[in-house]
């Protein structure tokens, strides 16, 4: 598993020990952390390499595998912004590093996409079938672009070598482990809210996101890492909410009468975001079960 480090990938290293699998993660670092993985450095279950996917693959050595999971990404507005070329990488040389490995070995493999694919979406909620809206040249585009082109690429081999893909299409995650000085929206809140500190909203506060815990997150993943479905599937929690209904739920779990300061949107940055998870019910019987309320106070007693 590349990524296996950062947030979302040491919660799925867990499931994976958790059931029975032995796991080989990759990580370099460069925004994940070794304490993620901390309660499995002694598992005879686990083995860790530092590494680049996008440089080396000496790793693969230690298979042949049965299943490759790709979830390195600079995910986080404030890291792909500071690492775009790194980050367009990851999703180029690093996606097709780790679908070589599955073609090698005959091996599932399973992408992380995002709903970044959809862009300032015109289509409301989104299905996987709708195209997207995104400006290839804008300062998003490092990301969004990257995604696109790793699901591309994960079609490609699929078409053309017959491997069995996974594309997961991630709609905004939260819960223990996120990075707080990362700037997404829910570690900015928490942590300002804890510290005193003013709530920072992007834009009037009317758009709107929807949030998933990472242990829905988690266990949408697996069920896809296992499915026979091919292509792009949408995972995240469908109920939406206005930042500003966010900010607001933020201050009263925290006790917080901090003010809220209002600054200009980012350029391309969504005014909505909904997903679709008709095909995620339908093809892998999965839904999310953890309410938002439930999820920050969770992530709340992590911090």
């Amino acid at each position: 598993m590349s990524g296996a480090a950062g947030f979302i990938g040491s919660h799925f290293v867990d499931r994976l020990i958790s059931e029975g699998h032995t796991v080989v993660g990759v990580d370099n670092f460069k925004t994940g952390t070794a304490r993620n993985l901390e309660q499995w450095k002694d598992n005879p279950g686990f083995s860790f390499v530092e590494a680049d996917v996008t440089a080396s693959v000496e790793f693969a050595s230690q298979g042949p595998f049965d299943v490759v999971l790709h979830l390195a990404s600079l995910a986080s507005p404030k890291d792909y912004l500071n690492y775009p070329i790194e980050t367009l990488e990851t999703g180029s040389t690093a996606t097709r590093n780790m679908l070589e490995i599955a073609r090698r070995d005959n091996a599932r493999f399973l992408l992380t996409s995002t709903s970044e694919c959809y862009g300032d979406p015109l289509e409301h909620p989104q299905k996987e079938t709708y195209w997207g809206n995104v400006n290839p040249i804008g300062p998003r585009s490092c990301y969004d672009e990257s995604k696109r082109f790793a699901e591309a690429m994960t079609m490609a081999y699929h078409r053309k070598f017959g491997v069995r893909t996974n594309i997961a299409r991630i709609f905004n995650t939260y819960g223990p482990r996120m990075k707080l000085d990362d700037g997404r929206v829910v570690p900015a809140f928490l942590s300002q809210a804890r510290d005193g500190k003013p709530l920072t909203m992007f834009g009037d506060g009317t758009q709107t996101r929807s949030f998933c815990y990472v242990d829905d997150l988690v266990d949408g993943l697996y069920r896809l890492m296992l499915s026979d479905e091919r292509e792009p599937v949408n995972l995240g929690n469908a109920h939406e909410i206005t930042l500003l209904e966010f900010a607001e739920r933020i201050q009263r779990l925290l006790g917080s009468n901090c003010p809220i300061e209002f600054h200009p949107l980012p350029e391309n940055d969504p005014t909505r975001r909904q997903p679709d998870i008709s095909k995620a019910k339908r093809t892998l019987g999965w839904q999310p079960k953890v309410d938002l309320e439930t999820g920050l106070t969770k992530t709340i007693a992590s911090l």
